[in-house]
């Protein structure tokens, strides 16, 4: 149920302007989620999500954009959970993922700024990410598929 109501708000936060924690109890409960402020509050922390300035100078829920120090690819436990395969060919790499959560995961892909990818392009459940050479997809979907066992 976790994992599900956290994969809810990185879709919310993909697709809306969520500036509050009340707007965002407000979302869920509306799609039926049992959710209390304490709960939202918890989640927002562990899915690390910060708050961007809007067009309009007020502020939203968005994925973070800090890089790992270490350059490694870490995503937390609901985008991890969201992928259902990862394979590459050449400097591409294809990553499906559960209907409706390809835009958060490419999301948090970008956000980990890594050099070698050049871009992600999202559908609905699936990703394909262009890098600067077949050794660099060889390294990130080797790391994807390995953080796919430890969840």
């Amino acid at each position: 149920m976790k994992s599900e109501r956290q994969n809810r708000i990185l879709e919310l936060v993909a697709k809306y302007e969520i500036e509050t924690q009340e707007e965002m109890i407000e979302r869920l409960r509306k799609e039926g989620y049992a959710v209390t402020q304490a709960t939202v509050s918890r989640d927002l922390k562990e899915l690390k999500l910060s708050k961007a300035l809007t067009a309009r100078g007020t502020y939203r829920y968005c994925v973070g954009t800090n890089r790992n120090p270490a350059g490694s690819v870490r995503l937390n436990n609901a985008m991890v959970d969201s992928i259902v395969s990862v394979n590459y060919s050449m400097n591409n790499i294809v990553i499906k993922t559960y209907p409706g959560m390809a835009s958060a995961v490419a999301s948090s892909v970008d956000s980990l700024n890594m050099h070698s990818v050049l871009g992600c392009v999202a559908g609905d459940d699936t990703i394909i990410i262009v890098t600067t050479d077949a050794e660099s997809s060889i390294e990130i979907s080797t790391k994807l598929r390995e953080l796919m066992k430890t969840f």
